[in-house]
This record gives C-alpha cells, structure tokens and sequence, in this order.
C-alpha cells in the first residue's frame, strides 16, 4: 500500500484537504480575533462565539456523515466539502458589504456553520480512509495525515499576518486563498479509486458498529448536539432533554448496547483534550496580543510557530510512538501541554515566551492523531462511527463550551482586577451578559472607549494581564486529561500491555 502510487495520490489528497480545513481555521481565527473584532465590534464572548460557530457544525457533520458514508461513500462527502468551502468564501463577501454590524454578523456566523460543516466531512472521510489503506500502522499514518493540519495553520497564520490587519480588501484576499487548496484536493480525489473500510470488509454489521461506539456515548454526543442547537434556535432546557431522550432511546432500541467502558473513558477524555487544543489554538492570538506587541511581533506568530512544530514532530512519530506506545505518549503530551500553558500565562519578553510555546506545541502535538489512533486500534469494529464520533464530541465541547468558557475566564479575569483596583470604574464600563454555562460580566468596548484616554490607558495594563492569565485556568484540561491516560495505562498494563485488536484476524 505505501508504494502504490494510486493509494499514496489518495492519501496526499486527504492531506491537502485537512491542509484547507487547517487554513480556513487558522485565517478565520485570525479575522475573528483581529480585524472582525474590531469593524463588527464584537466583545470577547461574541468572539468565542463566533469562534465556535465554526467549530460545533464540524461535529453534526462529522457524526451524521459517519453514520452513512458506508452508504453514500467517500466522494459524495468530499464533494460535499468543497462546495461548503465555496460558500463559506460568498458569506464572507457579503459581510464585507453588509449594511450593519449586526447583518454583517449573521453572514459571518452563518458563513462559519457552513465552513464548520464543511471541515468536519473532511475529518468523516480522511479518517477512515487512512486508517483502512494502513490498518498494521494506524497511530503512526493518522499522526502523518494530521501533520496536515499544523501545516494548514503555519500557512494560514502566516497569510493571516501579512493580510489579516492592513484593510478590508486585504482580508478579502486571505478568505479567497483558502479555495485555492480546496481545488487541488477536488481534482485530485474525484476521480479515486476508494477503499472499503475495514469494518465492512470484514462483515461487521451495521448494528456492530453502533453497539461498538455504545448508547453511552451516544447520550453524550446527543446531549451536546441538542444543546448547541437549542443555543441556534432557541430551543427550551426541556426541548433539549427531549431531544436527547429520544434520539438516544432509539440508538439504544436498536443497537441495544450501552458501550465498552474504555470507549466511554476515551469519549470523555477527549472533552478536555479538544478544549486543550483547539479551544486555546482559538484563542491563544488574542491571548498573547500584549506580550508579542511588546517584542514588535504579531500575536498569530505564536500560534504559527507552535503549529510548526506539530507539522515536524507528526512526521518523524515512528520512532517517538514505536518508543512510549500510544498511551505513554499521551502521558507525556499532557504533561507538557499543562506546563506550556502555566508558563504562557505569564509569559513576558521574547526567550520566555519562545520557551513556553515550545513547550506547549510539543505537549499539543501528538493529543489528537494518537487519540484517534488509540479508537481505531482498539475499536475497528465501531468503523467510522467511533473514529470520527470521538472527534466529532471533541469539537461539540470546544464550540459549547470551550471558546465561550475561554472567554468567560478572560472576562471574569478582568472584570475582578479592574473591581478591585477600580471599583467605582467597573459600573461604568461592565455589562451582564450570559452563555451557555451561565451569567457573566464583560467590559464593554464601546463604554471604554468613551472613558478618558488617561482612564483608558491606565486600564489597558490591567486588561492585558487579565486577558493573558486566563491561560492558567486553562490547565486544568491537559491536568483531567493527564489523571485519565495514567489511568489508562495501568489499566492496559493489567491486562499484559496496550495491543492493537486485528479485526481481519476474526473477520466473518
């Protein structure tokens, strides 16, 4: 497989297109957090979510499509992509002349569910077809596809850098660069020979697939669906139950499986794991605007370096992976994922900021590609259901939760220092907003650019360590996801050590 010229045209396809999704992420990060937060206006919440807007649709897509791509198959799906691709480009040219803010708004978070729908039927197809062409080394070749990814966001972070700031007609120019890899991928998938994936090949059933992934898991990714449409359409807490009720009532009356322990351990493993990396990734330009203005750089180039080493260390994972096992290099990612991030808390001057980013970028590198690894390996018979559900549930908890909770930390941070330092100054300038997870107080940007300029640079220093400390709350998730991996590992060395289930040794 790996010397067929045909497989490895396929697999350097899935690569370019986790290599577009990469970049629309990466671009709409840097216009989120930059340029549109300040022609649309929009305060720290609204960014998250927005940021989240193109997060959350990447799971509806990634599961649903899960669940019949074995039906509908692998180029419906990519084409699918592409066309989302298109349309994500024409909303973000008619928030360009909308009339308003607020119409501006609705074309940019509509534009992002689509672009988010789009990204998340890359994922349901790339996965399984890698994992089927290399099922003996699924960590190792997943890991290589993923290098896709930092790649994409090292590109885009770097278009986003030169475009992103100096004009309308500019940022305009980096929505139409991210098409442009989105056509390489379309020529070069839509005439591919595409592979069976092994579930099929090996006879499991359709009904195997989903007692694999188990109606345990499935109330988790129903909850978290219901949830964030219930956000979009306004829907009731009791709309939301029972929706999830029902949806998950019926997956359990036909599979009639509540789920393997271990997947359920994973699936929830993987909340703070997408939180750890895409929700701060969604972040982190915003989050160290003040010290990397400090030493005369743009804030995405963080981002863009700790992608950069994600791209190099996903590529030479062999001999790392072959060395710790999956598990053992979870354990060490975690580890250094919660120490970056302490560290980038506070972070000042260029050696120290460069130090934590490495850190951090080592930590973050290995967490997804080996998680879905570690699924596939151990889960064959769930098919693409368990591969891409898992990631899919991820992305739900980065766009539910962790983009806006990201942004609660950051406001609660600043509201709570300038209360105390300024009290009489925080009636003036906070409001009461809320989300998901509750009420909170945010400073208002329209309110403090009415203050003084001496108020409001008095002020801006403590805005910006408020702002940039959120990362230590942020810890805590590699912290839960480090507690889980050593559980994990004891758990599989107690059974004689982690080793890949072989569905083709017991097919039927």
């Amino acid at each position: 497989m790996k010397n067929d010229p045909k497989a490895l045209r396929m697999f350097w396809g899935c690569f370019i297109a986790l290599i577009t999704t990469a970049m629309a992420f990466s671009t709409r990060i840097g216009l989120v957090f930059t340029s549109w937060a300040e022609e649309f206006s929009l305060n720290s919440v609204q960014q998250g979510e927005l940021f989240g807007a193109g997060v959350w649709p990447f799971a509806i897509s990634i599961i649903l499509f899960s669940l019949v791509i074995d039906k509908i198959g692998y180029r419906t799906a990519m084409i699918f992509s592409f066309i989302c691709y298109a349309l994500y480009g024409i909303f973000a040219f008619l928030a360009h002349g909308a009339s308003d803010n607020a119409v501006a708004y609705n074309y940019l978070y509509m534009g992002s569910i689509i672009l988010g729908l789009g990204n998340g039927t890359v994922e349901a197809y790339i996965n399984p077809i890698v994992a089927t062409m290399f099922n003996k080394e699924k960590t190792k070749w997943l890991n290589i596809l993923h290098a896709g990814w930092p790649g994409g966001l090292v590109v885009g972070g770097l278009l986003t850098a030169a475009l992103g700031k100096t004009g309308q007609e500019q940022w305009l120019i980096l929505i139409a660069l991210v098409i442009v890899p989105a056509i390489i991928f379309f020529v070069m998938l839509i005439g591919a020979h595409y592979p069976v994936n092994e579930r099929v090949a090996s006879g499991t059933t359709y009904r195997e697939m989903l007692a694999e992934f188990g109606t345990v898991c499935a109330l988790i990714a129903a909850w978290l669906i219901a949830a964030q449409l219930g956000q979009v359409f306004g829907f009731s807490n009791t709309v939301v139950w029972v929706l999830t009720i029902v949806s998950t009532g019926v997956y359990f009356a036909y599979c009639r499986s509540l789920g393997r322990p271990i997947m359920i351990v994973l699936v929830l493993i993987m909340i703070p794991l997408a939180i750890t990396e895409l929700g701060t990734d969604g972040w982190i330009t915003s989050l160290m605007q003040a010290p990397m203005q400090e030493i005369g750089a743009p804030a995405i180039l963080v981002l863009v370096y700790t992608s950069a080493i994600m791209m190099i260390l996903r590529f030479n994972v062999g001999p790392i992976v072959g060395r710790l096992g999956p598990l053992g290099l979870l354990i060490a990612s975690a580890s250094f994922a919660a120490v970056g991030l302490f560290l980038l808390a506070g972070a000042k001057g260029l050696a120290i900021v460069f130090i934590a980013a490495t850190i951090y970028g080592i930590g973050k590198t290995f967490f997804w590609p080996t998680m879905l690894g570690v699924v596939s390996e151990q889960f064959p018979k769930g098919g693409a259901l368990s591969l891409n559900a898992i990631a899919g549930i991820g992305m739900l908890s980065v766009g539910i939760v962790g983009g806006p909770l990201i942004g609660a930390f950051q406001e609660k941070n600043v509201t709570d220092a300038i209360a105390e330092s300024h009290p009489d100054m925080i009636e003036s300038i906070g409001q009461d907003k809320s989300y998901v997870l509750g009420d909170y107080k945010a400073v208002d940007p329209a309110k403090l650019a009415e203050l003084s300029q001496e108020d409001q640079e008095m002020l801006q220093p403590i805005i910006e360590e408020g702002t940039q400390s959120a990362l230590r709350k942020v810890t805590l998730f590699p912290i839960l996801m480090l507690i889980g991996y050593i559980g994990l590992n004891l758990y599989f060395k107690s059974r004689g050590g982690y080793k890949p289930v072989d569905l083709s040794a017991s097919a039927h």
